[in-house]
């Protein structure tokens, strides 16, 4: 074999084994970058928190059940995030239905998302592929 050619193959064992090496994200890796279950419903907490706080959504969520909500809302980001939850509560559409939540609700629910994932250390990567996830949810939730 020539130098060439054993350096030729050399560099495609070391371009297989580099890409072994570093996989992409897999099936859960968004759920562990939330932090499992136990992140999730950190970050599900400190998000009621901040709903009840802002003007522009609280009215919406005044006669909840705290608890349920919080587990629903926990085994949906759980199970969307790949991890190993099942999300049993109602359909979006179902559960929206008559609500007439605007655009702007939707965003600001979106906004203190975001702002409860940074309080808990969430990465922007991880945030940027939790919120593609839900807002495939946007139909099921808006103009209902």
């Amino acid at each position: 074999m020539t130098t060439l050619l054993r350096v030729s193959v050399l560099i495609s064992v070391m371009a297989l084994v580099a890409g072994c090496a570093t996989p992409g994200p897999s099936e859960d890796s968004l759920y562990q970058d939330l932090g499992k279950r136990a992140g999730i419903a950190e970050m599900v907490e400190d998000l009621m928190y901040r709903i009840v706080e802002d003007d522009r959504i609280a009215f919406q969520f005044k006669d909840i059940d705290v608890v349920q909500f919080h587990t629903n809302l926990t085994d949906q980001l759980c199970e969307l995030s790949g991890g190993p939850c099942t999300y049993t509560g109602r359909p979006m559409t179902d559960v929206h239905d008559g609500m007439n939540v605007t655009e702007t609700q939707f965003n600001a629910l979106a906004e203190q998302l975001v702002l409860a994932m940074e309080d808990n250390g969430i990465s922007t990567s991880a945030q940027n592929r939790l919120l593609e996830r839900l807002v495939e949810l946007h139909p099921q939730i808006t103009h209902r």
